[in-house]
């Protein structure tokens, strides 16, 4: 349970967290794109800054959660950022969220229940063997470097989907070393954790993703890049679970409501892409007129 709060505490200091890196983002323009000077913009501006403060609680809160839970638990979780992102975003706004969001959010939130009741993911080891991440980060970066070329040869939406997949990647491959680092603070306290190189791996694959995020946000709209995050981070991270921590989900014919689950979860999604809230069409309503 412990795992299964972080893991939704997470969620939702990144949904904010990617309204307010989102809004920054739009005031930044495409010629920037794919440059450090990108970044130079965005940290001059306090609503980003905001949105990285909430970045780092969601980090710790995610490290607490994969410390004490299977990844294949703990990542899954992260499909009801969307939802969350959303319903933030209409606050923020200042919008009510009408019944297509509502049936979009109650979709995704019952497919990710299904899923996880008939996946019933089971702990493996804590640890990955060194030498088991030699294939998975060659794969890793293999996978990332044809998503970055693909995205550079497009513009708008399907760039920014691109890029998003591979911030899901990027995203995924930070909690999977996140996992094996803290395994040392259990075995060794934090004089071992400060000596792993899962550690400074974990902060360079993490910096890595939140630039490839910002640039998903920069070429297009929310929606195209929170689907491909979300659902993303968590078909990943179930991967990195089954193939690196040894952890199980249960086959046969569980299969199929597994499937039915993510064919759920999926709709889920698109019915909220469809919503105006979704797509930046609908506006705040106008403030008010003032009194002298």
């Amino acid at each position: 349970m412990i795992s299964v709060l972080f893991a939704v505490l997470t969620a939702l200091s990144n949904g904010a967290a990617s309204v307010l890196q989102r809004r920054a983002a739009m005031e930044v323009p495409d010629s920037e794109a794919m440059r450090l000077s990108l970044m130079t913009r965005l940290v001059r501006q306090k609503v980003w800054l905001a949105g990285i403060g909430l970045v780092v609680v969601a980090a710790v809160c995610q490290a607490i959660a994969l410390a004490t839970g299977p990844i294949a638990v703990v990542q899954p979780i992260f499909v009801i950022e969307l939802p969350l992102t959303l319903l933030i975003a209409g606050l923020v706004m200042r919008v009510r969220a009408d019944a297509a969001v509502w049936s979009g959010v109650a979709a995704v939130t019952a497919g990710l229940a299904l899923g996880m009741a008939a996946a019933a993911p089971v702990e493996g080891s804590d640890t990955v063997e060194d030498f088991a991440w030699i294939p998975a980060l060659l794969v890793t970066v293999m996978f990332e470097a044809g998503l970055i070329t693909a995205a550079l040869r497009t513009r708008g939406n399907l760039r920014a989907a691109l890029l998003g997949l591979a911030a899901a990647c990027g995203y995924a491959l930070t909690a999977a070393l996140m996992k094996d680092a803290m395994a040392n603070l259990d075995d060794g306290g934090a004089v071992a954790l400060l000596a792993s190189w899962q550690l400074y791996a974990t902060a360079a694959a993490g910096v890595g993703a939140l630039f490839l995020l910002q640039n998903a946000l920069q070429a297009g709209s929310l929606v195209a890049v929170q689907p491909m995050l979300t659902l993303g981070d968590a078909l990943i991270s179930i991967l990195f679970g089954v193939t690196l921590f040894d952890e199980e989900l249960r086959t046969g014919w569980w299969l199929l409501p597994e499937l039915a689950a993510l064919a759920l979860i999926a709709t889920g999604c698109v019915r909220l892409a469809r919503t105006p809230l979704a797509r930046g069409t609908l506006a705040p309503p106008p403030a008010p007129p003032r009194t002298r």
